[in-house]
């Protein structure tokens, strides 16, 4: 497989979420909402290490992918939250909820698990034209499973569905789905994907640097699904993110 068929893959799949997450956003958003039904029961607990708003939306949102049937459900044990099998490549999806608190971590990058991607690179923890220093990142997952094989290798995709919600009252105000390059489309991307974390063994998805895919004219690697009306126009760092839905309406 050549680094553009990779890419038309990774794009494949990308479509196949974003088109189904678009479908179903009216049902997504329902679905969210389903806790204000009982919310005199659960305010007292809201934002405490019992209760986030990750907990709830990890259920709307899976049990959607879940349902949709899209392959066959892998049990390893490392690895992204949902894992399908397919065709013609392994699919990891994962799902990273930010509060408007903390919006740094999802306006330009996130922070992901070494288990849900295969992207090993260094990673720059500071450059200027005198000096650099670099941070190796080696990932769990390999880039193609079964490699070894040629009749039973497939590549391994990496993608995220990101939420951004209001920290006082939990709405909901982004979704959006994105792809993280393959590890075996390191040469083409070099470090550019990868932003060091806080600490030695964390990074974060430099989704903003390489939001284009590099071997396919005019593709994205980040499509947003929903973007409540007027919000950026409060938070300022969402205007990459806006003009992104702006151009796929």
């Amino acid at each position: 497989m050549t680094e553009t068929d990779l890419e038309k893959l990774e794009l494949k799949y990308l479509n196949k979420y974003y088109y189904f997450l678009k479908f179903a956003i009216d049902e997504i958003l329902e679905g969210l909402k389903t806790k204000d039904k009982i919310s005199n029961d659960w305010k007292g607990l809201w934002g405490t290490k019992i209760s986030s708003y990750s907990t709830g939306a990890e259920r709307v949102i899976y049990s959607l992918l879940n349902g949709k049937g899209i392959g066959i459900p892998n049990s390893s044990p490392v690895g992204s939250d949902l894992f399908f099998e397919v065709k013609d490549a392994f699919i990891h999806i994962d799902l990273k909820t930010v509060g408007t608190k903390n919006i740094g971590d999802f306006d330009m990058s996130i922070f992901i698990g070494t288990n849900q991607n295969s992207y090993k690179h260094h990673m720059l923890v500071y450059e200027n034209t005198k000096n650099e220093l670099k941070r190796e990142y080696i990932p769990h997952l390999p880039a193609i499973y079964n490699k070894k094989n040629k009749k039973k290798a497939k590549p391994c995709l990496s993608y995220f569905i990101t939420m951004l919600y209001d920290s006082n009252t939990a709405e909901t105000l982004v979704v959006n789905i994105m792809c993280m390059p393959n590890g075996e489309l390191n040469k083409v991307y070099r470090h550019e994907p990868l932003k060091a974390g806080k600490n030695l063994d964390k990074t974060r998805f430099n989704f903003s640097r390489v939001d284009n895919f590099r071997l396919i004219e005019g593709e994205k690697r980040i499509k947003v699904v929903f973007f409540k009306k007027g919000i950026h126009s409060k938070f300022n760092s969402l205007s990459y993110q806006y003009d992104l839905y702006k151009n796929i309406q």
